[in-house]
């Protein structure tokens, strides 16, 4: 195992060497007379893009989705004690037609503009979906399509009805649709057609991509928060929008100014040095010191799982289940979360735990039990002298990845005392939620046989759907290892096509036992969303969510 002691020493190092190179910089500009600021260190190497669908994960999602934009559906941050769940949003109610399950219709929040004035309306909404699903539409914009289309595979097209009233249409029954929406973020068409007359190109699809270009430095969406200043690479800053359609959560802060630090260690000096007053995934070792000096840490499990997702092309080796079986009983969880990440993890035993409705009738007991891997290993034909090779694709940084280098280190230690040699392939974070796309058969995978990629586990198509089901690999979403259980995808037919919530359940219970009996993936941890930030932040609530709503934080 890791040497927490050697470990310990190394990270504080580093965060003092940090300290001392963000002392150099010039100091990030604080609250000026009455306006109040609160300066954030995102985990992300750049800015989340900024013209409706963010790149980056989830973490975009949260820091340049939710904040400057909203959906027909959203989630519920209000609790910290309450799972979250899904609320109206720019939708206020939404129903199936019995008569044809593929259609549903939903009226729209009456009152709502746009950041440039204009009027939030059905065509706004038939506008937002074609610009990801419908090719020849002037505003199709083929780099929002993979980080949106793969998380509502099933929604065929939008068709007004009157102004404040639209019908969805999905290409199948499916009863996820209205949590899917809560990825598809509405962008002002107007200020988009603007922008489109400007343009210059050498034909309409040039034309295009430098409106959706020009969007994106000058964002209109009808969120809480504003884009104000938006430097590439280096920060955005967002200002409270004080016609936002909800009073009650019209920012208590002035501005937020959003900033990339990957690395963990800096964004942790940055912290202490007065530079920032949040940061996300504060450096564990640090810890102590955060909180002597006055520091606020907030914690909440999150519906989230940090997995190794397993190839099962042709060749894999992790197509046999006794090797798959054997990964998840090498892992000393316990030893993971105490010794390394300071306590700041919850074990995971499967995508869901025990009492949560989706967990089902699991027989496969994941726990640390390094003789019985052994043994696996060895029925499998490897040992001591004959260790199974492989490769993880993993990154430096990124949404929900928690602290992957120091991770997967970890986890490569310990399967070496089960007969595994692995090999670690890093790259960055972007990179890897790219690749995730492409999938194992993919040149971008680099010969991996697994890759690090955390997810949500706040919805079924998310949670389990989109890796298990065979018609969700490569370049549809995101099975990356191409799994193909005619099981699994006869779980995922009926929990999908199940409009009664418990039935859905049972469902969908039975479909994450199959896959933790099948070992699946190699679950490791579930996250908990650690930030560390100043005492002058006031009015968090960190909610069961990889979500967080910045409306009610202020700075004192």
């Amino acid at each position: 195992m890791l040497s927490r002691i050697a470990t310990s020493r190394t990270n504080r190092a580093a965060v003092a060497a940090a300290m001392m190179t963000t002392a150099s910089l010039v100091l990030l500009p604080a609250a000026a007379g009455a306006e109040t600021v609160l300066r954030i260190g995102m985990t992300a190497a750049d800015i989340p893009r900024t013209l409706g669908q963010p790149d980056q994960g989830f973490e975009g999602n949260r820091f340049t989705g939710v904040t400057m934009y909203d959906s027909l559906t959203m989630w519920d941050l209000s609790s910290a004690d309450k799972p979250s769940v899904v609320i109206p949003g720019l939708a206020t109610e939404w129903k199936v037609d019995e008569a044809d399950k593929t259609k549903w219709t939903f009226k729209l929040r009456p009152g709502v503009t746009f950041h440039d004035g204009a009027p939030f309306n059905a065509d706004a909404v038939v506008w937002n979906v074609e610009k990801v699903l419908k090719q020849d539409a002037p505003q199709f914009d083929p780099s929002q399509v993979g980080v949106t289309a793969s998380r509502m595979p099933t929604l065929a097209s939008a068709r007004k009805i009157d102004d404040m009233t639209v019908e969805l249409t999905t290409k199948e029954p499916d009863s996820f649709l209205p949590i899917n929406l809560t990825n598809l973020f509405m962008a002002s068409p107007t200020k988009w057609q603007k922008l489109y007359e400007a343009a210059t190109g050498a034909d309409d699809k040039a034309k295009s991509q430098a409106a959706w270009a020009a969007f994106a430095k000058d964002a209109s969406g009808t969120g809480p928060w504003k884009m104000s200043k938006f430097t590439p690479r280096e920060r955005l800053e967002l200002a409270k929008n004080e016609a936002y359609w909800d009073k009650a959560r019209v920012p208590k802060s002035d501005k937020m100014i959003l900033l990339p630090m990957p690395e963990a260690n800096a964004r942790t000096a940055a912290l202490l040095s007065g530079q920032v007053d949040w940061v996300e995934a504060p450096a564990p070792d640090a810890l102590p010191e955060i909180k002597q000096r006055g520091f606020k840490l907030y914690a909440n499990e999150q519906p989230h799982v940090w997995p190794w997702q397993f190839s099962r092309v042709e060749g894999s080796p992790w197509n046999d289940i006794r090797v798959r079986k054997a990964a998840n009983l090498c892992v000393d969880r316990d030893g993971l979360r105490d010794g390394l990440l300071a306590g700041l993890m919850v074990p995971a035993t499967g995508t869901f735990e025990k009492g949560h409705p989706w967990r089902g009738n699991v027989t496969f007991e994941i726990k640390y039990d390094k003789a019985a891997a052994q043994k696996l290993m060895q029925e499998a034909g490897f040992g001591p002298n004959k260790k199974l090779e492989v490769k993880i694709q993993t990154s430096a940084s990124g949404s929900g990845q928690m602290q992957p280098l120091p991770m997967n280190e970890y986890l490569q230690q310990a399967l070496a005392e089960c007969y595994f040699d692995v090999k670690l392939d890093v790259i960055e974070w972007n990179t890897l939620f790219t690749n995730w796309r492409r999938g194992a058969k993919d040149a971008s995978a680099n010969g991996a046989n697994a890759t690090n990629v955390t997810y949500a586990a706040m919805d079924p198509f998310f949670a389990l759907v989109r890796f298990l089901q065979s018609s969700m690999a490569p370049p549809v979403s995101n099975n990356w290892g191409f799994i193909n259980n005619p099981k699994f995808d006869e779980l995922v037919k009926k929990a999908r096509q199940t409009f009664d919530p418990a039935e859905r359940d049972k469902a969908l219970a039975e479909l994450h036992a199959a896959s933790v009996d099948d070992a699946a993936f190699l679950y490791v941890a579930h996250d908990v969303g650690p930030r560390a930030m100043s005492p002058k932040v006031k009015g968090v609530v960190q909610p069961k969510s990889w979500f967080i709503d910045f409306s009610p934080i202020s700075v004192e």
